[in-house]
């Protein structure tokens, strides 16, 4: 089949309604994982309620200014990861290749940034378990807070590294003429969940950096 036109699997009886399904199939994915991570802000919001002095005082252990950073990265990858999906419906193969690339690279520094604070906290005896060290008030509590911060984050980086592992293929499948300007469909739907992952982070960041957090 010519690399110009839109591949139509067999299952679907047009491009419109493959698109369509494409589309809706990304979306419930999605709302699958807003349920899973809404679950967590709950919880996290619960608690924070029952025991705002100490979960305060843990905030004020993180780092805002690499939080902030990598905020500011997330977006400008959220940025070529549009750009990357515009270029592609244009016919530009390798700009598209290059800001894909771009994208995985900025992902690649947040989670570097992330890992640097997860050392921090590390060595600060905040990593909660039998290692956990406060020598403040609230203890217990405050050994919750981190152990939700870890679990958040962590699962976030995780989703994350899975969009930099999706995004590299996609950029291969552009290098080979599979993905282009009328088969955009997978960068798209790639795009999506880039996003969505982006969003999360938004949330993340404010409820534990800057609520009750040095700001």
């Amino acid at each position: 089949m010519s690399n110009n036109r839109a591949i139509l699997y067999e299952h679907f009886s047009d491009i419109e309604q493959q698109r369509e399904t494409s589309t809706a199939g990304i979306w419930v994915f999605v709302a699958s994982e807003i349920m899973f991570f809404g679950a967590l802000i709950l919880a996290f919001s619960v608690y924070r309620f029952s025991y705002t002095q100490a979960f305060n005082e843990g905030a004020q252990e993180l780092n805002v200014v690499l939080g902030a950073l990598n905020t500011g990265i997330l977006f400008t990858s959220g940025l070529t990861m549009s750009l990357a999906a515009a270029t592609n419906k244009m016919g530009a193969k390798f700009l598209t290749i290059l800001l894909l690339l771009a994208t995985c690279a900025l992902g690649a520094v947040f989670l570097v940034i992330k890992g640097i604070e997860y050392h921090e906290d590390w060595t600060k005896g905040l990593f909660p378990g039998e290692a956990f060290h406060w020598s403040g008030s609230n203890s217990p509590q405050v050994q919750l807070f981190f152990l939700l911060y870890f679990i958040m984050t962590g699962f976030h980086a995780l989703h994350l590294l899975v969009g930099i592992g999706l995004i590299l293929v996609i950029a291969w499948l552009v290098l080979r003429g599979w993905v282009h300007e009328e088969h955009f469909m997978p960068l798209e739907v790639i795009g999506i969940y880039w996003h969505f992952v982006d969003m999360v982070w938004i949330f993340l960041f404010t409820l534990l950096y800057l609520l009750g957090g040095k700001v």
